[in-house]
């Protein structure tokens, strides 16, 4: 049981990291796929967290969940106020922000 729930999770992980960097054209893309990454780290706490009795596991995932939730929205407030300047995404073309 605890296998399979593992390979779930591994899976999940996996997968979000393939996104993340394989795909580096697409901000958006590369915003969800790394929401992907947090949500299969906190699943597998959460799940880890019930199997060995305890409540430290679900404290971290809320807060990890918290942080992601944070960097999600200040994400896509700073490609909102992008895309009104550059009428685009891309990160080819993103020389604005650098510092």
């Amino acid at each position: 049981m605890i296998i399979t729930n593992f390979s779930v999770f591994l899976t999940l992980f996996l997968i979000s990291l393939f996104g993340l960097f394989l795909n580096q054209k697409n901000i958006l893309i590369m915003l969800m796929s790394l929401e992907m990454l947090f949500l299969s780290i906190s699943f597998s706490l959460i799940y880890s967290s019930f199997y060995l009795d305890d409540i430290i596991g679900q404290i971290f995932s809320i807060l990890i969940l918290t942080v992601a939730a944070a960097e999600s929205s200040i994400g896509l407030a700073i490609l909102v106020i992008y895309y009104r300047i550059r009428h685009n995404i891309t990160i080819e073309f993103m020389n604005l922000l650098k510092g």
